[in-house]
């Protein structure tokens, strides 16, 4: 190594931003709140608190006083952090600050002034507070993965505090006095305080260090393994040993052994299963206690250091069963015995309450009462913890349940009970984590004096990436080195070095540390590395003085160093800034014994004449705390490294390719030249390093002229003439003066000139000759010359690749230029004069380098003669050559990497490049690469390589398409954006580009929000993202943000009060734009506004009468009023997003009317009238059914929103009761406490019961829930034990819970279940009027019930063969004997009903409903003949005799059902279902004798009206249009027929009821179409008021406006099994007569229509404005047996289809970006949109209009046009330009580059750019336009004279190999897009233009060059751009014969202008051999 570089005589360096340090915690505390009234009691005199508060309040205010008189601080420091952001982009420091009660968390930076993040203020004085990040696992499995919570935590001396960041508060009671917290990767860490109690009996102590891997969690024990490789597994009980250090990255403890004074450090980790197993098992030989002793010891025996101490209560018999007999001695158990699991009556918190001090003075109350205190049993664990958003509690309000003692009184003190009694009860603790040993400190070989416990311990790294463990121990601080091992599994600690130290920090942004010498000086160091003396200005070291280095190297080590000598000089006095008097260091230095930094800040501060740094503290990435010997605090920075990328980039290649200690040398060297007194200069940074650079390669840069020149490029100063380090003294300190008299000062002011001017060569007199200049072989980089220049080589060829950064390229050009002239490297020369033809052309000095010398140095293999070139690499690949792998520096040239594989897998058409294939493309470098791995690699190269170019050349669209997809995937999975691909050279990314735009086309729907990003899809990455508009201003799902239509003539308060304020949205508006049916149906299904009674007082009516009479009608209206809640509940499902501080908003039921003309009040509380007094019962309870079937399932709903929307008004119970069933609907309910639940339970309301039953078992739908079913069975007799108690339930509750059994186990086929329902259709009234009456509604629950439980199993019933359940149903269906019931043996007991008398026949009134449907639902879509032969109608008139009509509509219903594939929408399928016997005689004149009119006509219209509700099952949410006809002629029909004179034949009410189930069957159909035609017939049936229009029938045609409105067209019903059945229980065909009608159905039935509701609504939604809006969709249908595969065209917004019907749904163009949903793989993509409003994001193409302002197309036109190619360019006018676009850039652009200015000189360039935008817009490439601009701009610069450099040529060429390459392939379509085939022509025609021309002229410049080498100095620009664009090759390897032959060759194909490569396969074809035998390549290198 050179002396001369390395010997230097003194290195230092300057720390900046001096600043005086307060912590920010402490100026807040003094006005915190929780210091106030400290305050206030210091100021007022003693007799004044006297007088106030007495003795006592004396007494307190001086215990205060004494308390925080002297008040202790701590705090620390750390990096900036922003939740949810990336850390390097926080520029930040945050402070955690704890004084007192109290902890202030801040944040601030140089820039910002500091503030309050957070404040906590606690019970207790603060013990600690950190900083911790807790696991949030995924899953139970995975307990130490997931996401990380952040929070602080505080410890106190009962608890520890935990605080996130995301507002969630944790107090987790301690169970013994912790003394430290700290923070690992897992969570929190305690240390028990140990007192160091004396070894017991057995010689085992207890555990000493626990964790907490969640502030819900439970303490657990941590185990160790003391060896690696150790099978023995034990507690961590070991009282000697002190945590000292913990670290998260890597995971890793230090600590101490107090005993043997040394220090470990080990490995956390999670525990494995074999060593928890290993833990928990007592070992035979280590105890003689019984199994559970240390169990139980832990329980019992630990209350000695409870936080709280003990005090005085009754004893436990438990507790003093483990103390007996151990009453004089600590006992202690041994670790290892057992951990943890659940117990019921012990907690594992109380299991940890350990014993730290004497138990002979405790006694037996205190004991007693410390336990009751502190070991009541918790039901909280670990695996039954909620999660982090749970409360927590402290104190013993955790533990809620009491512990079972046999008394107040313990036994006696001479009780003999046994220790092992206790062992059911106990349980082991299962630890968490595990430690293991990695490292012991060693000891040396003589015995020593015990070592002191580390005072400070930090992990560092050097420069080179080594990593240390530093700790300090009194004055040395000790290194250890560690690595981690190959399989990245542990860590490897190799050696120790001791540094002097009396404190050190680390840096972690300059891999460096700051060492705090005896003398008080400060020394950097990088690892063990000495760097330099740091000099703080303003604060004046002793080091200064030469005894500094005589005291340390009195010391036994001294560190490794480059700098051999680090004497330091003799400092004028003059050379130091003047410092006062008072701020002078001191000499005198105190050691800091603590980590935490502890004063008294109340306390006045004395400032001592001379200050001395004496102690170093909170270091934060480059700052630093500097403490002195007054107190006071300094904060100081110390350098970077660099701040420039390119320096920083050639320092990472610098450390990569050289040795590590040649490496350190260099940096080390570097750094102190950079840093140098006087502070850094960014301008000078460059050329400091070359400087630097090239004196340690051993060149003297005062003799190398372009050296000089560099500086010109930056402006002069005398600072920047300071700032520069001579290479000589590399940094050293000599004074101003020696500077401006030295030699660099007049080479500054000699270069000094004209900034735009070329850089001149140096005249003879300045610049020596080259054959002067040696270079000095023996620097220590001399030998490294060549591998060195190849990193910079591939960094400039990395640097190439990046826009922002190319002209960084050119600053380290001339000292490439230098080191390949030196070494001899010719091709490299031409590369960089042909990318640089100026610049290059004036550097021409070369140093001398012997060729000896040249053979010493250490040649890489990878360095060869022909210079890696990754554009013509680029080049070849476009020409389909065969590509060398490309070498690269991986972490530095990630460009390089990124762009070679992209050519490699999309050009050539590899796909496996990325993957397998790898080494094929790129060669990694490495300082110790093998060569044979070389060899291989090139081998495996030749194999492959012709074989995939060939392939590749033959590909077709589909494969292209394929690569582009797999292209684009990887480019996003590797971190590559837009922003990216922005900064690529034009030419370079036209193959990325063109893949981007091929996937743009046909994108698919599930690719990542980063995929969607990247190839431009805004709609896909709006969807990608899951926003949903209902969130956003712009609700598409909800109207509640957005105005009500301007046609509405409803004030705001109505609109509020009708529970339907929200209807009006956006999408309500483009679904039904033409009409105002929205509005109509909300005044139809409005409650909440009086009803408008008309009746006219005839003159004998007297006025009495008169009132009578409108309350009578009011009466009729009020029937209808009280139905309207069932529709509206319907008409607004789901559209509500309820506000959790706000109750839900409940519309008032108005039973009131207006008598017009004076709007007179018509009341029915006057009496006049008989009204039930429970009348609104019902109505009340769908009123708030609707209320809450409002709320979306998307809704932020908890358990205590649910209660607090509970009345205070008994009146509004049963609204109430509504609301808790809606919630169940929705699924809501299940976020009630189960406390809640038993709560509404146990009130005995009925109301409540029924909606509470029925919500919770839809909200369980299916589950088989235990807890439910146990709820549900309480309310069912038949369910309980014989022997219960009888209880009073309620006949309704019994039905609802019934019915609730049939949900939950709906589809499960539960067999006891089953067996017990199938009962209960027939239970037999009993005595006492039990089971007597509404019997009806019982046995159909019953029936439905059992339906859903073996819902659509039909004969594969498993398990109830001996039931014969078909059998039984038929026999309830159609009469006869009762069988015994097997299972029923608790009625086998009851007594006959004294009131009715069955007998043993079945009451077929009764069962024949629920067996029926029963039936039907058992075998639904079975498609079984022969159950459905039973149920076929009568065909005799004696059997018609014998059934009701009403039961021939559920028998046709069930048929068909049952039938499902035959059911068709046509009215003679319908006709069909009719017995051939009615059919006959319905029509018919005159009628047989045994044949009644009356019956056939019933008969008749019941058996249409089944078979109608049929086709509505199975076309519901269809829309089928053959359907609705059919549906719809039925319907007309029975309206007719109830106006004729017919139908007193068959009856109003019949009639009536059979247009009621028609109506509702069409609904179905066209559920959520909001079909005109059905809308009328609704409004028609909701006038009619008088005559057979009950209750009932309301409740039937409001629900059918609902339904046909569902969720405001939003929503859509199913036809799956499950919805099948809610629709038979929700539109049984038997409505109420009155609103309190029960009786054969039970009314809170109908609202389960929900459960068959789903989303279907597609809302396309405009990307830019938000805005929903129309888009044509094409919906593909699957093939069934009905179709083939069709494809039908919709508009949206639409309802779909079911998604299992469906193929595909694609946006359709021309208007929109096309996009498609396939259906056949998954629909779970489609569902998941629906789920979310159905939000479709989509994008408007260029030039198009949406549908909403041009209908037809019209005023599109104007793009056809534009569109259609044309021989020549196109251009429209600028202002058209928003007619395409509404991106602002380009209409921007537009404004400023494309108005036509005639009359000036740029009009061509206008006209010019015109075209390309035209080009862009129209063809949807707007990204394109920066290539066609810079395209343009290349070939026009290259006409108008010489270019400085050739990269636009380059990408020029780049782009038309791309455009050959695309034309040998065949390839048209998507290729030919991008750039216009016109352009490109132009482009390519002027540059041949330009070339010929310049060749034809100065032909013989070219010839010069190829026949000699030789280049003109006037024409050096234009042959070098001339060279690139023709691809020829470099010449000056090559012999004069080869030179003259090529030459000759080329000037003869001249005139035929082809490129070089052409003219080789010609010359090849021309010498082609005979057949059979082998030609020989060309070779011209």
């Amino acid at each position: 190594m050179s002396d001369v570089v390395f010997e230097e005589t003194a290195t230092m360096i300057a720390a900046g931003d001096l600043q005086l340090f307060v912590p920010f915690g402490r100026d807040h505390c003094r006005n915190h709140p929780s210091a106030f009234n400290l305050q206030l009691r210091q100021l007022q005199p003693a007799s004044e608190l006297w007088a106030l508060e007495g003795a006592a309040g004396l007494v307190g205010s001086l215990q205060e006083v004494t308390l925080h008189e002297r008040l202790q601080e701590s705090w620390q420091l750390r990096h900036g952090c922003v939740v949810g952001g990336p850390d390097e982009e926080a520029e930040f420091e945050e402070e955690l600050y704890t004084a007192g009660n109290t902890v202030v968390w801040s944040r601030g930076s140089r820039a910002e002034a500091s503030s309050v993040y957070k404040a906590f203020t606690v019970d207790t004085p603060v013990q600690q507070a950190l900083w911790c990040s807790f696991a949030v696992p995924h899953s139970k499995k995975d307990a130490c993965s997931g996401c990380s919570e952040q929070t602080v935590c505080i410890l106190q001396s009962s608890c520890v505090n935990v605080h996130s960041v995301t507002g969630k508060d944790f107090i987790s009671p301690l169970p013994f006095q912790v003394s430290h917290l700290w923070a690992t990767a897992f969570g929190l860490l305690l240390e028990r305080k140990n007192s160091d109690p004396p070894p017991s009996s057995t010689g085992e102590s207890l555990p000493t260090v626990f964790s907490m891997l969640h502030p819900l969690d439970e303490v657990a024990p941590v185990v160790w393994r003391p060896a690696a490789g150790s099978e023995v597994v034990q507690y961590v009980s070991d009282s000697s040993l002190r945590l000292v250090f913990s670290s998260c990255q890597p995971s890793i403890l230090l600590c101490f052994d107090t005993t043997q004074g040394t220090h470990s450090v080990w490995a956390l980790r999670p525990v494995t299963q074999q060593e928890r197993s290993a833990v928990v098992r007592c070992p035979p030989d280590q105890s003689s206690l019984a199994p559970g002793f240390f169990s139980s010891h832990l329980r019992n025996v630990s209350l000695l250091d409870s936080p709280n101490g003990p005090a005085t209560t009754s004893s436990s018999p438990l507790h003093y069963t483990a103390l007996r007999g151990h009453h004089n001695r600590i006992m202690t158990s041994s670790p290892g015995a057992h951990s943890r699991v659940h117990s019921p009556s012990i907690s594992n918190m109380a299991a940890l309450r350990l014993v730290t001090s004497r138990i002979e003075n405790i006694t037996l109350e205190a004991w007693s009462h410390i336990y009751n205190l502190y070991l009541c049993p918790s039901v909280s664990s670990r695996s039954h913890s909620p999660g982090m958003a749970a409360p927590s509690f402290s104190g013993t309000s955790r533990f809620n349940e009491s512990f079972h003692s046999q008394g107040s009184r313990g036994p006696s003190p001479n009780s003999t009970s046994n220790d092992t009694l206790l062992l059911p009860e106990m349980e082991p603790i299962l630890p968490d984590l595990c430690m293991e040993q990695l490292w012991t400190e060693p000891t040396g070989p003589s015995p020593r004096r015990s070592s002191p416990m580390a005072s400070k311990v930090f992990l560092t790294s050097d420069f080179c990436q080594n990593n240390f463990l530093c700790f300090l121990v009194e004055s040395q601080l000790r290194c250890v080195k560690f690595v981690q091992s190959n399989d990245l599994s542990r860590l490897i600690f190799t050696s120790v070095t001791n540094l002097p130290a009396t404190d050190a920090a680390p840096l972690q942004s300059i891999n460096a540390m700051l060492v705090l010498e005896a003398s008080s000086s400060l020394v950097l160091y990088t690892g063990t590395t000495r760097v330099s003396k740091v000099f703080v200005a303003g604060l004046l070291s002793p080091s200064f003085i030469r005894s500094g280095h005589a005291h340390r190297s009195g010391h036994a080590h001294q560190a490794d160093t480059p700098l051999t000598s680090a004497s330091t000089p003799a400092a004028p006095a003059n050379r130091l800034p003047f410092l006062d008097q008072a701020a002078m260091p001191s000499p005198l230095s105190e050691p800091r014994g603590s980590k935490h930094h502890q004063s008294s800040w109340l306390e006045d501060y004395s400032f001592p004449q001379s200050p001395a740094v004496q102690a170093l503290r909170d270091p934060v990435s480059n700052r630093i705390t500097l403490e002195v010997s007054n107190g006071t605090m300094f904060r100081v920075s110390i350098p970077e490294s660099c701040t420039s990328t390119l320096v920083r980039k050639c320092l990472q290649a610098i450390r990569f390719i050289l040795p590590k200690d040649a490496a350190m040398k260099v940096l080390v060297k570097w750094y102190n030249t950079y840093n140098a007194p006087g502070g850094p200069s960014a301008h000078a940074e460059w050329n400091q390093f070359v400087t630097c650079f090239l004196s340690l390669l051993g060149y003297n840069t005062e003799q190398l002229a372009w050296t000089h020149n560099l500086f010109i490029e930056v402006p002069l100063s005398p600072v920047i003439a300071a700032k520069k380090a001579r290479p000589s003294d590399g940094g050293s300190d000599e004074d101003w003066e020696y500077l401006l008299g030295s030699q660099y000062h007049r080479q500054y002011q000699s270069v000094c000139g004209p900034m735009e001017s070329p850089p001149a060569v140096t005249t003879e007199t300045d610049a020596p000759t080259a054959g002067s200049v040696c270079v000095d072989s023996s620097a220590p980089l001399f030998s490294f010359l060549p591998s060195l220049f190849h990193v910079l080589h591939l960094i400039y060829q990395d640097l190439q690749l990046d826009n922002l950064q190319r002209a960084t390229a050119l600053t380290l050009l001339p000292l490439l230029q230098q080191l390949a002239r030196d070494l001899r490297l010719e091709q490299y020369i031409d590369l960089y004069w042909r990318d640089y033809p100026e610049f290059i052309s004036n550097l021409n000095e070369s140093c001398v380098i012997d060729q000896a010398l040249i053979g010493q140095m250490v040649h890489p293999y990878y360095l060869k003669a022909e210079p890696p070139s990754v554009l013509g690499w680029f080049s070849s690949c476009l020409w389909g050559e065969e590509v060398p792998p490309f070498p690269f520096l991986p972490g530095i040239c990630e460009r390089t990497r990124l762009l070679i594989l992209s050519y490699a897998l999309y050009v050539v058409g590899d796909l496996d490049a990325t993957s397998s294939n790898l080494p094929k493309y790129l060669t990694k470098l490495s300082a110790g690469m093998c060569v044979c791995m070389r060899l291989c690699v090139q081998i495996h190269n030749q194999d492959g390589q012709e074989e995939n170019r060939q392939g590749d050349i033959n590909s077709g669209h589909q494969r292209g398409a394929s690569l582009a997809e797999k292209l684009i995937l990887w480019l996003s999975s590797s971190g590559f954006t837009l922003k990216d691909l922005e900064s690529v050279p034009f030419g370079v990314a036209l193959p990325i580009r063109e893949a981007i735009y091929r996937c743009r086309e046909q994108p698919y729907s599930d690719w990542s929000e980063e995929v969607c990003l990247l190839i431009g899809r805004q709609d896909l990455t709006k969807q990608a993202h899951k926003m949903s508009l209902a969130n956003s201003k712009t609700s598409v799902g909800s109207g509640v943000s957005l105005e009500p239509s301007s046609s509405s003539s409803s004030t705001e308060a109505d609109e509020e009060e009708d529970g339907m304020s929200d209807i009006f949205g956006e999408v309500s508006g483009l679904i039904w734009s033409q009409d105002q049916r929205v509005e109509e149906v909300r005044r139809l299904l409005q409650s909440s506004r009086p009803v408008r009674v008309r009746v006219q007082q005839l003159p004998e009516v007297s006025d009495h009468d008169f009132i009578e009479e409108k309350e009578n009608k009011l009466l009729q209206l009020c029937q209808r009023t009280m139905s309207l809640p069932v529709g509206r509940g319907l008409f607004s499902l789901f559209s509500y997003q309820p506000v959790p501080t706000q109750p839900l908003p409940v519309p008032k039921l108005n039973l009131t009317g207006r008598a017009p003309p004076r709007s007179t009040m018509v009341d029915l509380s006057s009496g006049n009238i008989d009204v039930p007094a429970n009348m609104t019962s019902w109505s009340s309870f769908h009123n708030g059914v609707a209320a809450g079937l409002k709320i979306a399932p998307a809704s932020q709903v908890d358990s205590a929103w649910i209660a607090y929307n509970k009345p205070k008004s008994p009146e509004l119970a049963n609204e109430y009761a509504g609301f808790l069933m809606a919630l169940g609907l929705n699924g809501h309910l299940t976020k009630l406490a189960t406390l809640n639940i038993h709560d509404y339970l146990t009130k005995g309301h009925e109301m409540t019961s029924i909606g509470l039953l029925l919500g919770v078992s839809s909200a369980k739908l299916g589950t088989m829930d235990m807890s439910i079913t146990r709820l549900l069975s309480i309310h069912i007799p038949a369910l309980l034990p014989p022997t219960s108690t009888e209880l009073d339930v309620p006949h309704n509750v019994q039905v609802a819970a019934v019915l609730g059994i049939g949900l939950v186990y709906q589809g499960t086929g539960h067999r006891h279940n089953a067996e017990v329902l199938l009962a209960e259709i027939g239970r037999p009234p009993g005595p006492e009027m039990e089971y007597c009456t509404d019997r009806e509604s019982y046995s159909l629950a019953a029936g439905l019930a059992l339906g859903m439980v073996c819902l659509g199993h039909g004969s594969s019933l498993v398990g109830m063969t001996d039931l014969n359940v078909p059998e039984q149903l038929y026999q309830y269906m159609v009469g006869g004997h009762r069988r015994p019931q097997p299972g029923c043996s608790r009625d086998r007991h009851k007594s006959p009903s004294y009131q009715i008398k069955e007998g043993d026949s079945i009451n077929v009134d009764v069962t024949c409903p629920g067996a029926t449907l029963a039936l039907a639902m058992i075998y639904l879509k079975t498609n079984n003949r022969s159950i459905a032969d039973w149920l076929k109608a009568p065909d005799t008139m004696f059997l018609l005799d014998f059934i009701k009509p009403e039961f021939l509509l559920l028998r046709s219903l069930a048929r068909c059902i049952i039938m499902w594939d035959e059911i068709l929408p046509d009215a003679d399928w319908v006709r069909s279902n009719v017995p051939q016997i009615i059919q006959e005689n319905i029509g018919t004149a005159g009628v047989a004798e045994d044949v009644t009119m009356e019956t056939l006509a019933q008969a008749h219209d019941y058996i249409i009206a089944g078979a109608c509700l049929a086709v509505g099952f199975r076309f519901a949410g269809s829309s089928n249009a053959e359907a609705f006809e059919c549906l719809y002629s039925f319907c007309r029909s029975f309206m007719k027929t109830l106006t004729s004179s017919t139908a007193a034949v068959t009856g109003h009410y019949n009639l009536q009821t059979c247009l009621s189930m028609v109506l509702l069957a069409v609904s179905m159909v066209m559920c959520g179409s909001g079909d005109l035609k059905i809308l009328q017939v609704c409004r028609f049936l909701h006038k009619r008021t008088g005559g057979e229009m009950n209750y009932g029938f309301h409740m039937a045609h409001h629900m059918a406006l609902g339904l046909l409105f569902l969720g405001r067209g939003r929503l859509s019903l199913n036809t799956s099994n499950s919805a099948i059945a809610a629709l038979l229980c929700a539109l049984y065909p038997h409505y109420p007569a009155h609103s309190t009608d029960n009786r054969y159905h039970l009314q809170a039935l109908r609202h389960l229509v929900v459960l068959a509701v789903q989303p279907r609504l597609l809302v396309p939604v405009d990307v830019d404005t938000l805005k929903p809006c129309y888009a044509l969709l094409d919906v593909t249908y699957k093939e069934s047996h009905w179709y083939k595969e069709t494809t039908v065209e919709m508009m949206a917004p639409t309802l779909l289809p079911e998604l299992h019907l469906l193929q595909q749904v694609k946006v359709k163009g021309p208007r929109y970006w096309e996009l498609s949903i396939d259906l056949s793989k998954d629909t779970q993509h489609l569902r998941s949109i629906l789920s979310r409003d159905g939000v479709l994001y989509v994008k408007l193409r260029a030039g198009r209009l949406p549908y909403k302002e041009d209908p037809q197309g019209w005023k599109s036109l104007l793009s056809s046009k534009v569109n259609q190619h044309s021989s020549k360019l196109q251009a429209f006018k600028p202002e058209d330009i928003s007619t395409f676009t509404s991106d602002a850039t380009l209409v921007s652009f537009s404004e400023l580059f494309c108005k036509d200015s005639t009359g000036t000189k740029q009009v061509e360039e206008m006209r010019w750019f015109s075209s390309m935008l035209t080009e862009c817009v129209t063809q949807e490439t707007p990204e394109m336009l920066p290539t066609y601009i810079a395209l343009e701009q290349a070939v026009r610069g290259l006409q108008g004279g010489p270019l400085g450099h050739t990269f636009p040529l380059w990408q020029v060429r780049l782009v038309l190999e791309l455009v050959q390459r695309r034309a040998m392939q065949g390839a048209d379509g998507p290729y030919s897009i991008l750039l216009s085939s016109e352009f490109l022509s132009i482009i390519h025609s002027m540059a041949d233009i330009t070339m010929e021309t310049w060749l034809s002229g100065t032909g013989c410049v070219l010839g010069s060059y190829l026949r000699r080498g030789e280049v003109s100095a006037s024409q050096n620009s234009m042959l070098a751009c001339f060279l690139v664009y023709r691809a020829l090759p470099s010449m000056p390897l090559a012999s004069a014969e080869e030179r003259a032959c090529v030459a000759d060759m080329l000037m003869a194909f001249a005139p035929l202008g082809l490129p070089f490569r052409e003219l080789l396969r010609l010359a090849s074809v021309s010498r082609a051999p005979p057949p059979g035998s082998v030609s020989q390549p060309i070779s011209l290198s």
